[in-house]
């Protein structure tokens, strides 16, 4: 997700809005006309052209990020490029729904605190050694994320872990090692959150715009189970986390092997001031379990010739989607009566002021663009365009995949991209004669990898508000977990595509 309040050229006030839009059009005019010019039929060119404005929007924010994701139902009926019932169903699909029934759930978390219980249960495990502080917290961070937004895990962890920095201050520590310590924890959180992220199929916006678009992009394709998507996401968190720790504590950032605490920890006094576990906490953790269980067995789960048939099978609902069940919980939060807040219940509606409804516009707009590719022939064209390609081993072309994705989310919107380059790998998979999921999911896994710039994830954004980590550092750091990133994508996807998605080489 990448809906933050960071600061841009444009809304500094260096530039008039009104200039910034006439400099997007022209860019976009450009692009369009030069299309056009190199022989793409015109309704082709157009939607280039509106595909630039949208991305140059998106990239300056002249205008807010949910602002640009309703240009496609003003734009595309005006330029015919889509009636306006057909752009207006892409803000309605089953993933947004789903999307929200995560935040209303995450939120349930929150106010009962019982995400905090969690996190600080884990931390208090690892010792009080920077590195193992630095992992436990990764940890907590990359669980946490599997299921909770990944802004919203990093806004839990964030306060646990400026306790931690007050206490070592108040230690006889060397400032040098206080201040790269501080420096490692912050970017050990934003980079897991992220990570963590990538394991599941709520776990971050590209993998649901997958999801949603891969039953639409590849005819035969019966779509990617919850359980079918972790048998991936899993092992990759899990070696990614691995490796970037190390990575982290061992080679960017190295550490003594004494504790920062003498006869206090903070983490332990934080959670005895916790006290005991509370009626509002077990509600709220059993809806979320529940709901997390039901989506990671509504599919079953199939390796070859072997297979356990999911719920949705054996009870016959196969309507019931996991945006169904979602919502089905989240509403469950509205009726439980809570005892901590006497007369009103879990969740009332004045929390979901907290929730990023514009993130549910970025996606409409997302869909749209994507069904725009498809209904101008832009992602025909471009597909044909990529023939060049074909005989390239396809390893190298998931590289090439996987370093451009990486690339491209630096500075964008890693749902906005997703959305964007998905048709096109589909289209372009068909004219190099390979399985379209070859490429799909490596550039889905990478739009998670951008670990470079503060505006390439709200992740990174507030733990660079936070003071403790100066851009240089998060540049240095982060040129070596895209890296790392690309080739753990590369090789992992490349082991696991058969037995999981069925991928043919």
């Amino acid at each position: 997700m990448t809906l933050t309040k960071k600061k841009t050229v444009w809304s500094r006030g260096k530039w008039d809005p009104r200039l910034g839009m006439l400099a997007c059009s022209m860019a976009a005019l450009a692009v369009g006309g030069a299309c056009h010019f190199f022989g793409m039929p015109p309704q082709a060119a157009l939607m280039a052209g509106l595909a630039m404005l949208m991305a140059v929007c998106w990239v300056t924010e002249v205008v807010p990020i949910p602002v640009t994701s309703l240009f496609p139902l003003a734009l595309f009926p005006i330029f015919g490029v889509a009636e306006l019932n057909e752009v207006g169903v892409n803000y309605g699909k089953p993933v947004i729904f789903l999307f929200l029934g995560g935040f209303l759930l995450a939120l349930g978390l929150q106010r009962s605190n019982v995400h905090r219980r969690i996190a600080l249960r884990i931390i208090d495990q690892v010792g009080s050694q920077p590195s193992r502080l630095i992992l436990g917290f990764m940890l907590a961070t990359a669980l946490l994320s599997m299921w909770i937004s990944n802004t919203a895990t990093v806004l839990v962890m964030l306060p646990i872990a400026m306790a931690l920095l007050t206490e070592t201050a108040q230690n006889d520590i060397e400032p040098a090692l206080q201040k790269r310590f501080g420096l490692a924890l912050m970017l050990g959180i934003a980079y897991s959150a992220d990570i963590g992220g990538m394991a599941t199929p709520v776990g971050t916006p590209p993998n649901l715009v997958f999801l949603e678009l891969v039953s639409e992009l590849v005819p035969g394709r019966d779509g990617t189970g919850f359980g079918q998507w972790m048998m991936l996401g899993i092992p990759l968190s899990a070696t990614f986390l691995t490796c970037g720790w190390l990575l982290l504590t061992r080679v960017i950032f190295r550490f003594p092997n004494g504790g920062l605490f003498a006869e206090t920890n903070a983490i332990r006094e934080a959670r005895q001031t916790l006290g005991p576990i509370r009626r509002d906490e077990i509600l709220s953790v059993t809806i979320f379990a529940a709901v997390a269980f039901l989506w990671m067995t509504s599919d079953g789960l199939q390796l070859g010739d072997w297979g356990v048939p999911g719920w949705r099978e054996l009870l016959q609902l196969e309507m019931a989607g996991d945006a169904s069940i979602a919502i089905a919980g989240a509403c469950l939060l509205f009726l439980i009566p809570s005892k901590d807040h006497p007369g009103e219940t879990l969740l009332t509606w004045e929390q979901t002021t907290e929730i990023p409804w514009g993130l549910l516009l970025l996606f409409g707009g997302g869909f749209a663009l994507a069904s725009g590719f498809q209904a101008s022939g832009l992602s025909n064209e471009i597909g044909n365009a990529l023939i060049g390609l074909k005989g390239m081993h396809p390893i190298a072309l998931i590289l090439i995949v996987c370093f451009t994705i990486t690339c491209l989310t630096e500075v964008t919107s890693n749902t906005a991209t997703t959305t964007l380059i998905l048709p096109i790998l589909a289209e372009a998979s068909d004219a190099l004669g390979i399985d379209p999921l070859l490429l799909m999911i490596p550039a889905t896994l990478s739009a998670s990898c951008a670990f470079m710039m503060p505006v390439a994830s709200p992740t990174q954004a507030i733990v660079f508000g936070s003071g403790y980590v100066p851009i240089r550092q998060m540049v240095r750091a982060g040129i070596w977990f895209n890296l790392l990133g690309i080739a753990l994508v590369t090789l992992l996807f490349s082991i696991l595509a058969g037995p999981v998605f069925g991928v043919v080489w």
